[in-house]
């Protein structure tokens, strides 16, 4: 265990793209684009059209093709996006995502008859096509394009849509990355009322450092990020703002054109899970938020406060306050990963010692962390921002389990490698679990015990209830949006606060300062109501955690045999495979009571 300056914690640790391409200039780029253009047009000369008279056999090749030729399009749109999250500030970096964005709107153009023929083939001719044994492979495939029939526009409104998205929704998510990437953050050294040369004095941070501060065992530095936070917020909160409201109302003319009822339901639809169900996740954890507030009350007592603050949510119980150096963070999640599954943690060796993880702090560097699974061909890549505190840990484990679960799916082919959203976090989620037991297992200290897993019930509760808050959040930020028009800054704070303030109850008190924390939150521009899918993720690793202890080793290739299905059938027939209904509301209730034992625990610890 090392302290030191979070900055260099991970210096030098940056990814390899070159497994893609060279650099931004590199000639293979519009190269592959331009063969791939001229693909699709070959493809559309010979099936336009014709797709309702394909047979079986004839509709299976097409759709290889189809994959085949996507690849390449695929691999030069992740390296741009790879290039531009690990330098927002390099003009070229910019310059390359917009320019492969508007060939693939020509690629994709090109290719949109073919959705739009198959979706409106016929049901009685589409289902003997599907039963037909040479469609196998590709039956959930079609399946799932054809659920989009109500919600697709005729072909040269759909041309129109995605050619102005690149000037439209795109741009817009591409400004705010830009914005909160060159953000600096103005953190008082000391409190004001200090003596002496530092009295007033301040460092420059940037987003992931400032961050990092509410983890500090200091209260005042706590406080003090805190504020600088909510400054550096404010200060580019115009533009910001302006940036949510468009974006929200943006989805709301979309979903107007498709016939979509109401804001989560695009968002459910590409999910694979029904509506009824995602409310009943929802109902589930509000029902359970008094434990939340349980928790936390534990909490200030533990920390001998009367009430925290909302900088006290993530203050680092005593003893558990040490930095992590990246070097024993691998080791700890390699050894966790390899007592469950030697080969998992064989996969997630190779991003270590292969340079697929970019881990340092730099300026210009998107912050957040986040694992893209690229192309079959070719591998995943991992970003981080390490900056050495127990949950820096936790998101090393957690991206690495999307390393794994992508390169074991990579065998899907490009279609169907991914998952939706609801399956996405499973092997994120369980590699947390994975490394949690082991640092439990391998510590004795009841004091340390209690800060591990005070640690662990913190991101269990930012991972499931935290996560519906700000779906609930989504929910009201987008009715207000669609009945008040553009919303003031004020209203969207006061949106934000009313839906975090009954996760609490009276155990934080969340301050007007809090109130535009929202601002910084990724997911609300780059992936509306993607967050719900944290919480199913969460309960889902639970029961699967559950599984494991009552099964042993006879569950570990069940497993690897989930991650591997990849996005190949829907999320419900996959967990079946476990046993596991996820359409039963006794579901989320079964997680919701692990995570109310773990809080019992908590409490007999710390006795």
């Amino acid at each position: 265990m090392v302290s030191t300056d979070p900055a260099g914690l991970a210096a030098g640790v940056r990814w390899d793209l070159s497994d893609l391409y060279a650099a931004p200039d590199d000639r293979a780029i519009d190269g592959d684009l331009d063969r791939a253009l001229a693909r699709s047009r070959g493809f559309a000369e010979r099936h336009r059209g014709r797709v309702a008279a394909l047979a079986a056999a004839d509709l299976a090749e097409a759709i290889d093709e189809l994959e085949t030729l996507n690849e390449p399009v695929a691999r030069a749109a992740n390296y741009s996006q790879l290039s531009f999250a690990a330098d927002t500030s390099d003009p070229r970096n910019g310059a390359l995502v917009q320019r492969v964005q508007e060939r693939i709107s020509e690629i994709r153009n090109t290719l949109l008859f073919f959705e739009l023929e198959w979706v409106a083939v016929g049901d009685e001719t589409a289902d003997a096509l599907l039963a037909d044994p040479a469609l196998a492979g590709r039956r959930h495939l079609l399946q799932s394009m054809r659920r989009y029939r109500p919600h697709l526009l005729s072909e040269p409104e759909e041309r129109i849509l995605e050619e102005t998205a690149n000037t439209g929704r795109r741009a817009f998510s591409r400004l705010f990355d830009e914005i909160m990437s060159g953000m600096r953050f103005q953190v008082r050294v000391e409190d004001a009322e200090g003596e002496g040369e530092r009295a007033g004095a301040t460092e420059e941070l940037g987003e992931e450092e400032v961050l990092s501060r509410l983890y500090s065992p200091d209260r005042g530095m706590r406080r003090r990020a805190s504020k600088a936070l909510t400054a550096g917020l404010r200060a580019n909160a115009g533009p910001l703002a302006f940036i949510f409201n468009t974006l929200v109302q943006d989805k709301a003319v979309d979903d107007r054109l498709r016939a979509y009822g109401a804001p989560m339901d695009a968002r459910n639809l590409a999910n694979e899970i029904e509506t009824s169900s995602v409310a009943a996740l929802l109902s589930a954890c509000v029902d359970h938020y008094p434990l939340v507030a349980r928790y936390y009350r534990l909490k200030a007592a533990i920390l001998d406060l009367d009430r925290l603050e909302d900088y006290d949510r993530y203050a680092p119980l005593p003893g558990s306050d040490r930095s992590v150096g990246f070097e024993d963070a691998k080791r700890l999640v390699l050894d966790a990963y390899g007592d469950f599954c030697p080969e998992m943690a064989d996969v997630a060796r190779r991003f270590f010692d292969e340079r697929w993880i970019d881990a340092e702090l730099r300026p210009g560097k998107r912050g957040g962390a986040f694992c893209a699974s690229t192309v079959p061909s070719v591998h995943p890549y991992v970003l981080l921002n390490y900056t050495g505190n127990q949950r820096d840990v936790m998101t090393v484990a957690h991206e690495l389990g999307h390393g794994v679960h992508q390169t074991l799916a990579s065998a899907q082919g490009l279609f169907e490698q991914d998952t939706p959203l609801t399956t996405a976090e499973t092997a994120s989620v369980f590699g947390e679990m994975l490394v949690f037991r082991r640092l439990m297992k391998l510590e004795s200290d009841p004091k340390a015990r209690l800060a591990l897993l005070c640690g662990k019930l913190e991101d269990a509760f930012a991972t499931v209830f935290r996560q519906v808050c700000m779906t609930r959040f989504e929910e009201s930020l987008h009715a207000a949006r669609r009945s008040e028009g553009e919303l003031p800054l004020t209203r969207i704070d006061e949106l934000w606060l009313e839906a975090n303030r009954p996760m609490f109850g009276d155990s934080v008190h969340l301050s007007d300062d809090y109130g535009c924390w929202w601002l910084y939150i990724p997911h609300f521009v780059h992936s509306p109501f993607y967050c719900y899918a944290y919480a199913f993720g969460e309960l889902l690793v639970l029961a699967l955690l559950r599984c494991y202890d009552e099964q042993g080793e006879s569950f570990v290739p069940r497993y690897l045999d989930l991650l591997r299905a990849g996005g190949s059938q829907s999320p419900e027939s996959l967990l079946a495979r476990l046993d596991i209904d996820i359409t039963d509301p006794a579901f989320w209730r079964g997680g919701l009571a692990l995570l109310e034992g773990m809080v019992a625990q908590a409490e007999e610890l710390a006795r």
